[in-house]
């Protein structure tokens, strides 16, 4: 692992952050000064300023049920932003994105590199969510929402809808682009008024109360690193 990755996953400071210690000379990895290009390899010494740093070796998983504004932003200098909000004692980031007006399930944790796994619009991952609009809902409407429509200078992908009332319907996706249930209503002269998220892959929100989180569970672990076909790290 990249020295400054290290130290950024210790919860010492951001990877520019690492960096600026390292370029001080302020980071030693066995007693020798780390570069910028420096490794770390399991069991090494890393310290800075003299005082042990350690990346903790338990990976943290969590769902959290996103109230209506807050941003999904690691930015701290940003209101409202997901990291304050969760206050999670270890240093942790979301895995995508849920727009400041939508509400619902939204991952996180401290594995980097499971993210990219969950993100990558190739695998086509699922996500469900609930959406009310602004006026009665028609088979027509719903067809066309499933058959795609055209936003952001493409046509999105098929997908499942389903009505639940007449102004509510279920969408599955399995794409992610920029606000995207949102833009698809409108170019089908629909507003949204509510849109929540209920489930990512395996995980569903179930009954967690709006602005709780909680860890996954061992079930919940295993069937997402089995569908990903993923191991995590471990240092």
């Amino acid at each position: 692992m990249r020295i400054n990755k290290y130290i950024s996953e210790s919860g010492k400071t951001s990877r520019r952050g690492a960096d600026k210690l390292i370029a001080d000379g302020k980071v030693t990895i066995n007693g020798n000064h780390a570069t910028l290009g420096s490794n770390v390899a399991p069991g090494d010494d890393v310290r800075i300023d003299g005082k042990p740093v350690r990346v903790v070796s338990n990976k943290v998983y969590i769902a959290l049920n996103k109230p209506v504004g807050i941003t999904s932003t690691t930015e701290k200098n940003i209101k409202g932003n997901i990291v304050d909000f969760v206050n999670h004692p270890l240093r942790i980031f979301h895995i995508g994105r849920l727009d400041k007006d939508s509400e619902g399930l939204i991952l996180l944790t401290n594995d980097g590199d499971i993210v990219n796994e969950i993100l990558r619009s190739e695998y086509r991952h699922e996500k469900e969510y609930i959406v009310s609009v602004n006026k009665p809902i028609t088979p027509q409407f719903l067809k066309k929402m499933s058959e795609g429509v055209e936003i952001l200078n493409t046509k999105t992908l098929p997908c499942k809808t389903f009505q639940l009332s007449k102004y509510d319907f279920k969408i599955i996706l399995t794409q992610g682009l920029n606000r995207q249930i949102r833009r698809m209503c409108a170019g089908l002269g629909y507003e949204v008024k509510r849109l929540q998220r209920i489930r990512i892959m395996n995980i569903h929100l179930g009954d967690l109360p709006i602005g709780k989180w909680r860890d996954l569970s061992k079930k919940e672990r295993t069937q997402l690193f089995k569908e990903l076909n993923y191991k995590p790290k471990e240092w």
